[in-house]
């Protein structure tokens, strides 16, 4: 029986259409569909399950961002959880890590944030957070899954007067997070100060002059400009003028590899790209958060443009400006290959891991054995990255002394790296080469481990590798049960191919990394005849 949840949660197209709830879940894995009586069996699901997540009591907070439908998926949800028991509390519109920080702030057993991340404002979904603010498990996952199939072949029917009273929260914190999240920012800001240095002014740093700062219209957008300029950070806010939540704007429409000449950025539809000024390269001159507020990706002058600074680059220069600290370590299998050496060579007591795609995995491999609070008096040299923009750094518990979380925050990250970037952080990174390539529109379950395209792939990657001077092999990651990620090496260096689904989006990701020295364009040639035999097999066109 399959989940319901992929990658970081449950995703899919909004609809507010009535439908029995067998319909409702049939909408969901067949149209990629999200009904507000889907919505009804996740509370309901949630609730029954509670028990099995750490912590204590029935609290669940709940808080969403600027998407048309959310109002009624949260009604939804939240008349499920009622109706079955939990203790609701609405927090209003806010980031997902506002919501981590609500879970904590309220000692909540559960945080559920509604949002669809970087996805079309068309679409929303559900995160789901346990007591300590980390996200939900796999295994938690499959638990609420089966749970709503059964659900959904029983007679519950609820009067419609008691509906209404039902989807109703039992506390409302209006605009609870716009005085909340920038507090927290302060904190943190005083924290990423001790590690990596004071602010010294964009005369001294990396940063262009003005820093032009997109908030993807997002939660962030109204509050994030003036605390940076409060700071010192001279910026400007530049978002997309339909104010529509990742509409022509925000980190969803970049990828981590992207470049723009000057022609091109002039001509761009991204409202960032289309205004950043000619700047000396090197310079940071913009930067852009996603959606939900949990990352962000710089943008960097080039000699003829523009290029992204992603989650890698920014990896080195927290770790740099940072160097006198032993760090702990963690990137997913799709940063550059080059990234862990760089780390473990900075500091022979830097401790490195390789995790599965998605933030949550980060926290996971970096949380202590105990799963509870990282414990230490000052900020612990704790960093996991996606080269994605998604940085995963410990944050101050609300109410506990020398008890720090994980969390992804793109406005804690991009004030993290502007302290970095200050302190000179970032400059001895020589990078490896990386592609990352989509099939859109394809048919995810027939990419799976054991299926014959997903065998004949395998084989045909370590045939060729092993033609080009590789010793390769298939790796296994904990968490990626459907990926097939191919590692070799040889007296140049390191090749690694990997192929997974999207956990949030009907494609499959095709992805290579090279070390420097590697030759590439047998590399390229690979991907596309991989990639043509994929789309063939994977899709209906």
């Amino acid at each position: 029986m399959t989940s319901f949840f992929g990658t970081d949660g449950i995703r899919g197209q909004t609809s507010l259409d009535e439908v029995d709830e067998v319909t409702a879940i049939q909408r969901l894995e067949q149209d990629r569909t999200l009904t507000p009586a889907f919505m009804r069996l996740v509370g309901e699901a949630l609730s029954y399950t509670q028990p099995t997540l750490p912590g204590e009591g029935n609290t669940v907070v709940i808080g969403w961002d600027q998407r048309p439908h959310n109002a009624a998926l949260v009604a939804s949800l939240t008349l499920g959880l009622r109706l079955t028991g939990s203790h609701v509390v609405h927090i209003d519109t806010c980031a997902t890590p506002t919501l981590h920080h609500a879970v904590l702030a309220f000692n909540a057993r559960m945080g559920c944030m509604i949002t669809a991340s970087h996805n079309p404002v068309s679409d929303s979904g559900i995160k789901v957070f346990d007591a300590f603010g980390y996200k939900s498990t796999r295994a938690y996952e499959a638990e609420v899954s089966r749970t709503v199939r059964q659900l959904a072949e029983e007679d519950r029917e609820v009067d419609v007067i008691d509906q209404e009273r039902l989807a109703t929260p039992d506390e409302w914190h209006t605009e609870w997070g716009l005085t909340v999240h920038p507090a927290w920012m302060q904190r943190r800001w005083e924290a990423f100060t001790s590690l990596f240095g004071a602010w010294q002014g964009q005369t001294t740093s990396r940063v262009a002059p003005t820093l032009f700062v997109d908030g993807a219209n997002g939660f962030a957008a109204s509050w994030l400009v003036p605390f940076l300029n409060a700071k010192g950070v001279t910026c400007h806010r530049v978002d997309s003028p339909e104010g529509v939540l990742n509409h022509r704007c925000g980190a969803g429409d970049f990828s981590p590899t992207q470049t723009w000449t000057f022609e091109e950025a002039a001509a761009s539809h991204h409202a960032l790209i289309q205004k950043l000024p000619r700047a000396e390269a090197g310079q940071l001159v913009g930067v852009a958060l996603d959606g939900d507020g949990d990352r962000c990706l710089f943008v960097e002058a080039t000699n003829d443009g523009f290029a992204i600074v992603d989650g890698d680059a920014m990896a080195a220069m927290l770790l740099e400006a940072g160097r006198a600290e032993a760090w702990r370590f963690a990137a997913s299998i799709e940063s550059d290959v080059a990234l862990l050496g760089h780390v473990q060579s900075s500091n022979q007591a830097n401790a490195c891991v390789e995790t599965a795609v998605g933030d949550r995995w980060l926290s996971f491999t970096l949380r202590p054995p105990s799963g509870g609070w990282l414990e230490q008096a000052t900020m612990p040299a704790v960093c996991g990255i996606e080269d994605s923009g998604h940085v995963v750094l410990p944050a101050p518990h609300p109410h506990l002394d020398s008890a720090w979380s994980l969390v992804g925050d793109g406005a804690a990250t991009l004030c993290a790296v502007l302290l970095a970037a200050a302190s000179g952080g970032g400059g001895s990174f020589e990078r490896g080469w990386k592609q990352r390539i989509s099939i859109k529109d394809s048919q995810r379950e027939r990419w799976h481990a054991g299926a014959e395209v997903f065998l004949r792939t395998e084989q045909t990657l370590l045939n060729v590798m092993q033609e080009l001077g590789f010793e390769a092999q298939r790796r296994r990651i904990e968490g990626e049960e459907n990926l097939l990620l191919v590692h070799g090496t040889s007296s140049e260096g390191v090749a690694s191919f990997g192929i997974r689904n999207s956990g949030t989006q009907a494609k499959t990701s095709l992805s290579v990394r090279l070390s420097r020295k590697v030759a590439i364009e047998p590399f390229v040639a690979l991907l596309k005849e991989i990639q043509t035999d994929l789309t063939k097999t994977l899709t209906d066109g």
